[in-house]
C-alpha cells in the first residue's frame, strides 16, 4: 500500500460509518488527516515491521483503529503524534500475540536466511541499506521504535515520549543503548566499507 488510501468502509460496521456522516463528516475529516501524514507514517510502520507486507498490514490495522477512536481525537493536536502512538501500541500487541503463537521458525531450523532481493527500502527511506535494516530488525520493539522517531523521522525527544507513553529520559537512555547496540553490530560493515571491500 503506498498512497493514503485506507479501506476503512470494508472494515468498519456500517453503523460506524453511518455515525461518522453524522456531526462535520469525521470520515473525510480523518481521511484528510491520514493523507497528510501518510508519507512519516508509512517509514514509521515500516521501520517497525522491517518489510512492505507487514507494514501494509499494520497502517491498516492503526488506521481502523484510529478512526473507530477519532472521536477521543483533540482538535488543534498533533494528528501525527496521536496516530503514531496508535501504530506503536498496534505493533506492540501484534508482537505480543504473534509470541504466543508462535512455535518455532523454519528460518532457525533451516539456518536459511530471509531474501534480500526485494527492496521494499525504496518505500521508506532509501538511505538505509541491507545491513542497516538487518540490524534496525535485531532491535528490541521498544528500541527499534525509538530508533525509527528520533534519528529516522527526526522527531523531538518530548514527541517520541509522548508518543510512546514513557518520559523522555526513558527515551534518551533507550535511544542511547540502541546507538551503541546499532554500532557493535554494523561495525563489521562499516570495517569493510573502509578497506573497500564493499
Amino acid at each position: 500500500m503506498t498512497s493514503a488510501h485506507v479501506t476503512l468502509s470494508a472494515a468498519l460496521p456500517v453503523d460506524e460509518l453511518a455515525q461518522a456522516a453524522e456531526g462535520a463528516s469525521a470520515r473525510d475529516q480523518f481521511a484528510e488527516l491520514l493523507a497528510a501524514h501518510w508519507d512519516r507514517a508509512y517509514r514509521f510502520a515500516y521501520h517497525l515491521t522491517g518489510n512492505n507486507a507487514d507494514s501494509d498490514d499494520l497502517i491498516q490495522q492503526a488506521a481502523e483503529e484510529a478512526f473507530r477512536a477519532f472521536h477521543r481525537f483533540q482538535p488543534g493536536t498533533r494528528f501525527d503524534r496521536w496516530f503514531f502512538r496508535i501504530m506503536h501500541n498496534s505493533f506492540v500487541d501484534r508482537i505480543r500475540r504473534d509470541r504466543r503463537r508462535k512455535i518455532f521458525s523454519l528460518d532457525e531450523v533451516t539456518g536459511a536466511v530471509a531474501s534480500e532481493t526485494a527492496d521494499p527500502s525504496a518505500i521508506a527511506e532509501g538511505a538505509l541499506d541491507g545491513p542497516v535494516l538487518r540490524a534496525l530488525r535485531a532491535l528490541p520493539p521498544d528500541a527499534r521504535a525509538v530508533v525509527a522517531l528520533v534519528d529516522l523521522l527526526g522527531l523531538p525527544y518530548d514527541d517520541a515520549a509522548e508518543i510512546l507513553h514513557c518520559p523522555v529520559g526513558t527515551i534518551r537512555s533507550r535511544l542511547h543503548r540502541a546507538r551503541l547496540a546499532l554500532r557493535e553490530w554494523l561495525r563489521p560493515y562499516v570495517d569493510a566499507m573502509k578497506r573497500g571491500d564493499l
